[in-house]
């Protein structure tokens, strides 16, 4: 089975069950490992800025036919002025968290670990949530182009799981050390923590802009799933126009 599947989008209800089981998904369900979906709530705008609560619920739904496995919406949001529970408010998260019985985790205020990542070169120590290694991860992204990465996908939906208290490097957003070195710190990031499995929503697409902007047109149709996050990335930068050979945080080092 190949490490990536795109899948022509219907709707919710009928296309993520599609794309989940194109990648062998219960295979990875273990009763004794909690699931971690980690949607993209960098703010409190709408879709296709951020991961739309129909998706995730979807997804939900689909684990709940396979496994009895705990299931939590984990998310620590970039806005410099709103926290994450505050977006899950605004988004509909709170009101899914309560309809599905499901818990919701602000990943700014987590308990953290420090892991030690010695290739890395601006962070060989990263502090991040315990509850993180302690998960399947399942990354929910949104298929959009970036003003610094070029694109974002799953390997960037990862810098929600950095706590601002030592990624916020007293800037405007919340993980404001990581625009730096944007693609430099994608990179250093995903050698400590990666997804183990993502389903993107490619249904529509923003072409230009991470934050708003034209949507692609016509929209993409598609949901992308796998389990190699880079190979995934790169999948959704070609739906972009984009070359992935031109940008270098969507590639293993």
């Amino acid at each position: 089975m190949t490490t990536v599947q795109l899948i022509d989008f219907e709707n919710y209800s009928a296309s993520v069950p599609a794309a989940m089981d194109a990648v062998g998904a219960p295979d990875l369900f273990k009763e004794d490992r909690p699931i971690l979906l980690k949607p993209n709530l960098v703010n409190a705008s709408e879709f296709p800025v951020t991961t739309h609560v129909l998706f995730c619920r979807a997804v939900i739904e689909y684990i709940r036919q396979k496994t009895d496995t705990r299931i939590s919406i984990a998310e620590g949001c970039g806005d410099s002025d709103l926290d994450t529970d505050e977006v899950f408010r605004i988004l509909g998260y709170g009101d899914l968290a309560d309809e599905v019985q499901v818990d919701l985790i602000d990943l700014n205020y987590a308990p953290v670990t420090e892991v030690e990542c010695p290739d890395n070169e601006i962070y060989p120590v990263m502090h991040l949530p315990k509850i993180a290694f302690e998960s399947m991860i399942i990354s929910l992204p949104v298929l959009k182009a970036h003003s610094l990465a070029e694109m974002t996908g799953t390997l960037k939906n990862m810098m929600g799981f950095a706590p601002p208290q030592y990624y916020s490097g007293g800037g405007f957003w919340k993980k404001a050390v990581f625009h730096q070195r944007m693609q430099q710190s994608i990179i250093e990031l995903n050698r400590c923590l990666v997804p183990d499995l993502t389903l993107m929503d490619a249904s529509l697409g923003l072409k230009d802009f991470h934050l708003g902007g034209a949507t692609c047109n016509p929209p993409v149709n598609k949901l992308i799933a796998g389990t190699d996050p880079w190979a995934v990335d790169q999948a959704a930068a070609r739906l972009l126009g984009q070359d992935p050979e031109n940008i270098r945080h969507i590639h293993k080092q």
